[in-house]
């Protein structure tokens, strides 16, 4: 079957915002040869999150494509913290933090991109960033920068008022100069990028362009955002994230299955692998229909994120929560001895043991509003107890708010 047009392809599903030079990315696209692009991540945490994700999916459709991914880990840039989109300075981290990251990252990454015989690569800032010789720098890298130019970026407007630190106002000079090492080693003509890193991304296209007399090329992306603009993947309990450790598959599935309807056809475009005939028809779904294309976007991110048997467990454990069963093994789960429950447990206690809650002040305003449900029936006092007796088959379902749910299993 012959590849399609990788241009066309994220253009047609809505992942094109901004590009540094339109006519020739169009005819370096036309020509059918493969491109090397690059897409960078700086390792903040020890996990990708939903935010990373609709970057990596537009570098999965490339590579499908016939074009070679450059994973560029942010081993020398994460050293000082990226500032756009901040409006204070990030937590220094310490070098062995970063490399654990970075870890991390990779092994993630391999999930959803093709490493073998050279079809990506997978490459570290560090190894060219954090031996610089800083007077070398400057006089190589730095007389290329314009200072006044730099201060019009987006990045830098949003902080000039709170401040902002010199260490800071470097990183745009490091993510210019990664694309530089990254053409010079592996041939790299192009990056892609979130939309706020456009000024980041313009900055390393322009340092190529005159100092090698080299094309080079910039591309970025509508950022995740609801229909009210405001960025997805956050939730009451911090971020979506991709390893199950910190958001399991359920409560992943559920972020999605309950996304709003005018939210439905962007995600299923940027986030799954479905034709887009296929998403067009599920987005033109219509009232209490529209919850079937939900169904299917849920179970389709989760099966990529995670697995297929996972996504399976998944919806079913969702159609039996829904359907006031008792819950299937991908809702969260917490095991207790019985003998914790002879003379019961007070519902405060419950639900900050089994981690539903973060503190007891939390399940208090919890109960007092009406918020937690035990075995489908509300509690309306702090001073509740739970037993034995409320269990069926060894289990009880605890729900918090309209969408949380967890399982609590005595042994």
């Amino acid at each position: 079957m012959e590849k399609r047009n990788a241009y066309d392809v994220l253009k047609e599903r809505g992942f094109v915002e901004q590009m540094t030079h339109e006519e020739e990315i169009r005819q370096l696209f036309s020509t059918g040869e493969p491109i090397t692009f690059y897409i960078g991540f700086d390792p903040t945490a020890d996990s990708l999150h939903v935010g990373h994700f609709l970057t990596v999916m537009a570098m999965a459709h490339m590579q499908r494509c016939g074009h070679r991914p450059i994973c560029l880990m942010g081993g020398g840039t994460g050293m000082i913290g990226d500032p756009t989109g901040k409006s204070d300075m990030r937590r220094m981290m310490t070098i062995e933090e970063i490399d654990h990251n970075v870890s991390c990252f990779k092994k993630q990454l391999s999930h959803f991109i093709d490493f073998d015989n050279d079809k990506a690569i997978i490459v570290n800032n560090a190894d060219w960033l954090r031996n610089l010789n800083y007077i070398e720098f400057l006089r190589e890298i730095g007389v290329s920068f314009s200072v006044n130019r730099m201060l019009t970026a987006e990045c830098f407007k949003t902080r000039m008022e709170k401040g902002l630190s010199f260490l800071e106002f470097n990183y745009m000079i490091m993510q210019a100069y990664d694309f530089l090492e990254l053409n010079k080693r592996y041939g790299c003509v192009l990056q892609l990028g979130g939309n706020d890193q456009w000024s980041n991304i313009i900055a390393g296209v322009d340092l190529i362009r005159r100092r090698e007399s080299k094309p080079a090329y910039g591309m970025t992306f509508s950022l995740l955002t609801n229909s009210e603009g405001k960025k997805m993947g956050k939730t009451e309990n911090g971020a979506v994230w991709l390893d199950p450790a910190k958001t399991s598959p359920y409560e992943f599935y559920q972020y999605w299955r309950n996304i709003g309807d005018k939210d439905v056809a962007k995600c299923l475009a940027l986030l799954t692998f479905l034709p887009m005939e296929e998403v067009n028809r599920l987005s033109a779904l219509e009232g209490s229909e529209i919850n079937k294309a939900k169904e299917i976007l849920a179970f389709e991110l989760t099966k990529i994120v995670h697995n297929e048997q996972e996504a399976i467990k998944a919806q079913e454990a969702a159609k039996s929560l829904f359907g006031k069963g008792t819950a299937g093994g991908s809702v969260p789960t917490t095991e207790m001895a019985a003998a914790e429950l002879i003379d019961g447990i007070d519902i405060l206690t419950l639900l900050t043991t089994a981690g539903i809650v973060a503190s007891k002040s939390e399940a208090r305003r919890l109960v007092q509003q009406g918020g937690i449900k035990v075995a489908d029936k509300k509690i309306d006092s702090i001073e509740h107890k739970v037993t034995i007796a409320d269990f069926t088959d060894n289990q009880l379902l605890i729900q918090k708010g309209k969408k949380g749910f967890h399982n609590i299993v005595i042994f």
